[in-house]
């Protein structure tokens, strides 16, 4: 299966199974460690999935917000839609911190507005608009394991912008820039930590992850991939050990097509790094 956009990645601990989507194809896939694949289509982009804490199904991002989706019946449950005004918009990248808000960016759907801004959702499902970012592309959040500091990327400027986190609020702080990405290693796009905290991000453009240090943003290692549009990462398998990469088949010509027939494939790369298993929604 080749995706168009490939997002979405989350593992499912209690299920042996990966969640992921293909945003522009309106699809959610689940892959389980047996080799069962099974999907389910939308009328509209679905971008991030997390599962819930307390009831069968998830949570995901439809294009203007959050909803609750149970796959089992195909029930669907619309939740807070924060982004009326901004007709142009769709949400994007998104995860739950670990007292189970999610979190949940919008980007312009067109790719050159500066419109994106980052949404909490609480356990209601009723959304905060947390920062106003004036971004084109919003990506991520991702957490540091102390739950202090809260990432996030501004895909197009190539950057990663640390925020300061309380946890226990959810409320955000101070910002700093973070890391810079050369021009030849593409934009910053989805992302996860590790059991050891370290950050994880996938290139859009730049065929390859990275692992960075937390504290200095160094590089501490790379996996090239044999095609350039990655777009997100997570940690799962059945020792945590497995590091899922997805990638996407849009905005690349028919020779480069030709060059990449790997493009919008899910990769299963084996690491020395342990991931945590991905929070929940309490909702």
């Amino acid at each position: 299966m080749r995706a168009t956009l490939g997002e979405g990645l989350c593992w499912s601990t209690r299920e042996k199974a990966l969640w992921w989507v293909d945003i522009l194809e309106h699809r959610l896939h689940r892959d389980s460690l047996a080799g069962a694949h099974e999907s389910w289509s939308f009328d509209e982009t679905i971008s991030a999935v997390a599962e819930r804490a307390t009831q069968p199904g998830l949570a995901v991002t439809l294009r203007r917000g959050l909803a609750l989706f149970d796959p089992a019946t195909h029930a669907l449950q619309r939740l807070d839609e924060p982004e009326r005004e901004r007709e142009g918009n769709r949400f994007n990248d998104g995860k739950c911190d670990a007292r189970g808000r999610f979190w949940g960016g919008t980007m312009d759907f067109a790719t050159t507005a500066g419109t994106g801004a980052l949404y909490c959702f609480d356990a209601a499902g009723h959304a905060t608009r947390a920062i106003d970012l004036g971004w084109i592309v919003t990506n991520g959040p991702a957490w540091t394991r102390d739950g202090r500091t809260m990432f996030v990327n501004d895909t197009v400027r190539r950057r990663v912008v640390a925020y300061a986190f309380d946890a226990a609020t959810g409320a955000v702080g101070a910002s700093r820039e973070w890391l810079v990405l050369d021009p030849a290693d593409g934009h910053p796009d989805g992302m996860t930590t590790d059991a050891a905290g370290r950050l994880w991000i996938a290139h859009w453009g730049g065929a390859c992850v990275t692992c960075h240090d937390p504290a200095t943003a160094a590089e501490l290692a790379r996996i090239e991939l044999p095609t350039a549009h990655i777009t997100n990462v997570a940690f799962g398998g059945p020792d945590m050990t497995t590091l899922f990469i997805s990638s996407a088949r849009h905005e690349l010509t028919e020779a480069q097509l030709a060059a990449q027939p790997l493009a919008g494939a899910l990769f299963a790369v084996e690491t020395d790094a342990m991931g945590v298993p991905a929070n929940l929604f309490a909702g």
